[in-house]
């Protein structure tokens, strides 16, 4: 491949001489005497590396070159000058040139200057292809973590088939956007996507935008309605929260993936839909059918493709990746200044444990933004709790006991009263286990959150978790 180099020098025997360095079999030379020529040629010439003289007219070439930069982020540029003075050389490279030539200076070291940036350019686009490819906007998706490169392969296998897939997922975690990745990912992306949130309907209404109704079928229903299976004919049909079906309509629509089969509310005539299911939940599945909420048979008829979404707590690598996508977006959208996060921001992004997920992370971000204009955004913009108070503090259930650090440590004191019998006082192990218990019924059985109010670390309440679920043989609340 002959390489195009833009050629930025104002002297034009100099350029002459320059541009007969170049081998015609290795290069084309577009030579240009200004700052200004070199701008308006830049595109039709779309170089593979420039030469950039600093000493030009008009704009200086110290000012061009990161013009260049932003049009063409990584372009290789040489710059060549008169005088190469430690200062000079040091602002040269760091606006981001690839190397600094002092006039005079022979073909053979323009030459090898050119070719080492030529190998650097192609290792730069090399690694920025591998990095799309590896998923740092993939399905819809950003992130590039060991736990979405999961995801994004299950969803480049399972979307061009025809089988059922089953999202699990913490809320906040994505689930529609991953059904919407496998529709897109499948022959029936033309078609229709329609989506139902099973929590979000009252439980009597689910069966009529499930399947539809007919006029009369009950009071305000004053047409025939095509259903969510009607509409999704030939497409997918996505139901969110898939739990909160109730077990009578739950073995009807096990009788609609079985045969394809329906009835509208009030109608007794069958109707027949294409559709392929994907199904989202943010409990344990199986857990359900343990309890006898969610049928077995329904179960193994919906559970073909699992697809769990990892919660951000364990995506540590796209944090601040996901934080500066949603802060170019949002900045755009509000017409403020932000263009990054300033180091204190980034390590309380980094620390906070994302109770939320994506979607919190999300409308932190939004607060930010919203409320401030800075070029950076700072610690104090973040509405993230204080570390070490419980993010969800709010969301505790009612009966929960307050827990708090110093709480718990102080109760470490003598906890039964000087003044009781010997013979009454419990077993440290005992009041040990009943506090940490305790701990996490208030902390809602999430282990870190309980650990850190009772101020050890995590692993030593998974490690006494599991030796008393070993000594007992029924595992305790986690």
């Amino acid at each position: 491949m002959i390489a195009r180099v833009l050629l930025v020098e104002d002297s034009p025997s100099q350029a002459a001489v320059y541009a007969a360095y170049l081998p015609a079999t290795e290069y084309r030379a577009e030579v240009v005497g200004s700052a200004e020529e070199a701008l308006e040629c830049f595109d039709s010439t779309d170089p593979h590396a420039v030469v950039l003289d600093l000493g030009l007219p008009g704009m200086q070439g110290l000012e061009l070159l990161p013009e260049l930069l932003r049009r063409r982020p990584g372009l290789p540029c040489i710059v060549i000058t008169d005088h190469a003075s430690a200062e000079t050389v040091a602002s040269v490279l760091k606006a981001g040139a690839f190397d600094v030539l002092t006039k005079p200076f022979g073909a053979s070291r323009l030459l090898a200057t050119l070719r080492n940036a030529l190998r650097q350019g192609e290792l730069a686009a090399m690694v920025e292809s591998y990095r799309d490819r590896l998923g740092g906007d993939r399905h819809g998706f950003v992130g590039r973590s060991p736990a979405m490169q999961a995801v994004y392969r299950t969803i480049d296998a399972a979307g061009p088939s025809r089988a059922t897939v089953f999202v699990t997922g913490e809320s906040g975690t994505g689930k529609e956007l991953c059904a919407r990745a496998v529709h897109a990912a499948s022959p029936r992306r033309s078609g229709p996507f329609v989506a139902i949130n099973c929590a979000a309907l009252p439980r009597e209404l689910i069966e009529a935008e499930l399947f539809g109704h007919v006029r009369g079928a009950y009071t305000g229903a004053h047409r025939d309605r095509e259903g969510a299976a009607g509409h999704a004919d030939g497409g997918t049909l996505f139901l969110d929260e898939i739990g909160e079906l109730e077990l009578g309509l739950q073995s009807k629509l096990l009788r609609f993936v079985q045969t394809g089969e329906y009835q509208r509310v009030g109608d007794g005539a069958l109707r027949r839909a294409d559709v392929r299911l994907v199904c989202a939940t943010n409990r344990d599945p199986f857990a359900e059918v343990r309890a006898g909420r969610f049928r077995e048979d329904l179960y193994y008829r919906l559970h073909v493709v699992p697809l769990a979404l990892p919660p951000l707590r364990d995506r540590a690598d796209d944090v601040l990746l996901l934080a500066r996508h949603f802060l170019r977006q949002q900045a755009r959208e509000e017409g403020r200044a932000f263009v990054d996060f300033a180091p204190d921001a980034q390590a309380r992004l980094c620390a906070h444990d994302w109770p939320g997920n994506v979607r919190e992370l999300e409308h932190v971000i939004r607060n930010a933004v919203v409320l401030n204009d800075a070029p950076y955004v700072s610690a104090a913009m973040l509405a993230l709790p204080s570390r070490g108070a419980p993010a969800d503090a709010g969301r505790q259930p009612a009966a929960a006991i307050d827990v708090a650090p110093a709480a718990v440590v102080t109760t470490a004191a003598p906890v039964v009263p000087p003044a009781v019998v010997p013979a009454a006082i419990r077993p440290l192990a005992e009041v040990e286990r009943e506090y940490i218990e305790l701990a996490l019924e208030a902390c809602g059985g999430h282990v870190p959150r309980a650990a850190a109010a009772l101020g050890v670390s995590p692993s030593t309440l998974y490690r006494k978790l599991h030796a008393w679920e070993r000594g007992s043989g029924t595992a305790r609340s986690a």
